[in-house]
């Protein structure tokens, strides 16, 4: 296995852990009150968030399908 192939192995798992903290961190901003912030402005920040994660997902999903499930003859 080529380095390269190995290295897009490792940043589509990434891209997937990523993908949980974009919605963590959209649903943290939409229920916390940790922060003084009114819930319009909650909204304004964490549904970006929401929109960016599903976009990264299909992506991630994407990158993973490409990277783990295709065949070496495809490559070639």
């Amino acid at each position: 296995m080529s380095s390269g192939k190995m290295y897009d192995k490792v940043f589509a798992i990434f891209g997937t852990v990523m993908v949980f903290f974009y919605f963590g961190l959209g649903y943290f901003i939409l229920t916390t009150t940790l922060f003084d912030i009114d819930k319009a402005l909650r909204i304004v920040f964490s549904v970006p968030l929401f929109i960016y994660a599903i976009y990264r997902a299909f992506m991630s999903y994407e990158k993973i399908r490409e990277n783990f499930f295709s065949s070496d003859k495809d490559e070639e």
